[in-house]
């Protein structure tokens, strides 16, 4: 099922935004010209339990070990192969970061701010979506915990993140 099919299916106010292709979040801000605190990437990872969508602003990375110790167990970022088997409606490399369309537990990073107007990727680098905060935390059921690390230079180690 498309993202927008999706938000429209659950009632979700939302619009459409189509931009030369991004093949990174950082760079969905530039084209778009919004702060990268503005846009949210999901990241697709393998916990101790399966997989999971770790939703966190572009600016941020996520902190593996700091999740590993959450969740009880190991975590690692997915393979793209996996990213493909996962996501196989999307576009190669596409994360759209709405877990319950894929059957995906989501954890929310904490930086993203409640209340503002969020921009997340939806079926391909060229397409991305603009909604309130709180309607993408609802629809979710998302988890919200502090599992990021800002970008280097602000005060906060930077984690691998591949």
């Amino acid at each position: 099922m498309r993202v927008a099919d999706f938000l429209t299916d659950q009632q979700i106010e939302f619009e459409s935004i189509v931009h030369p292709p991004a093949y990174t979040s950082q760079k969905r801000a530039r084209f778009l010209r919004i702060s990268g605190r503005r846009v949210a990437k999901g990241v697709l990872l393998r916990g101790p339990a399966g997989y999971l969508l770790a939703v966190l602003p572009a600016t941020h990375h996520v902190d593996t070990a700091l999740l590993a110790r959450m969740l009880g167990g190991p975590v690692r970022l997915a393979e793209p192969r996996e990213l493909a088997q996962v996501f196989n409606d999307c576009e190669w490399g596409t994360v759209p970061p709405f877990g319950p369309l894929y059957g995906l537990p989501t954890l929310i990073d904490e930086s993203l701010e409640p209340g503002a107007a969020i921009v997340l990727e939806a079926n391909s680098h060229a397409e991305a979506v603009r909604m309130n905060y709180a309607d993408f935390e609802r629809l979710t059921q998302g988890r919200r915990l502090r599992f990021a690390r800002g970008p280097r230079g602000r005060g906060e180690p930077c984690a691998a993140e591949g």
